[in-house]
C-alpha cells in the first residue's frame, strides 16, 4: 500500500478536538469529507482515523476524528502529518499528480538519457518546475508546461523533455 502525504495536523483548535491541517491537497473536501479515513503517522506507525467533521477557518482545514475525542487526545499528535492511500484518489481527468512523475527515466527529444526526475518544485510564478538529477548527481530545472514535456509514459517509466538552449 503506497501512502500519499496530504496535510500536517500543525495545532489543536478549541477543546472539542479539532485539529488545525497544514494542507498539502488540492482536494481537501474530498479529503476530509465526514465517514472518510485518513492515516496519521506517529513515529513509525500509521493510525487509521474517521473525519468527524472539517469546516475551514482562516485559510486553514480545522477537522476532527473520531478517535479523537477533545484537545488532550489530539495534543499528542501535533506535527504528525496525514496521509491517504493511492487507492483513495480519484483518476485526474487530465495531467498527473506530482508524486507520479518522481523517479520517471528522462530522455530528450532524440531519445538521449538526461537522468531521473525527483520531483516538481512549486513556485508561485508562472510555473511549477520539474527537476531532473542527472547521472552525474548535478541537477537542473524544466518548467513544467507543455511547451517543454512532450510525452509522460507511466507505464514505461519514463518522460520525454523537449530540451530548448539554456536548460542545462
Amino acid at each position: 500500500m503506497k501512502y500519499i502525504r496530504i496535510g500536517k495536523m500543525i495545532n489543536t483548535h478549541g477543546i472539542k478536538g479539532e485539529a488545525k491541517i497544514y494542507s498539502y491537497s488540492d482536494f481537501d473536501d474530498e479529503r476530509y469529507a465526514k465517514g472518510n479515513t485518513v492515516w496519521m503517522k506517529h513515529g513509525d506507525e500509521m493510525i487509521p482515523l474517521t473525519v468527524k467533521t472539517y469546516r475551514v477557518h482562516k485559510g486553514f482545514p480545522l477537522v476532527s476524528f473520531e478517535e479523537l475525542k477533545d484537545i488532550n487526545a489530539v495534543e499528542p499528535y501535533r506535527n504528525c502529518e496525514l496521509f491517504i492511500t493511492d487507492d483513495m484518489r480519484e483518476e485526474l481527468d487530465e495531467g498527473y499528480y506530482y508524486d507520479e512523475l518522481e523517479n520517471l527515466e528522462a530522455f530528450d527529444q532524440n531519445g538521449n538519457r538526461l537522468g531521473v526526475t525527483v520531483g516538481i518544485e512549486e513556485t508561485n510564478g508562472a510555473q511549477d518546475n520539474m527537476r531532473i538529477v542527472m547521472d552525474s548527481g548535478r541537477s537542473f530545472l524544466v518548467p513544467y508546461i507543455d511547451e517543454f514535456i512532450e510525452e509522460v509514459d507511466l507505464d514505461n517509466n519514463r518522460i520525454v523533455i523537449n530540451m530548448q538552449e539554456g536548460l542545462l
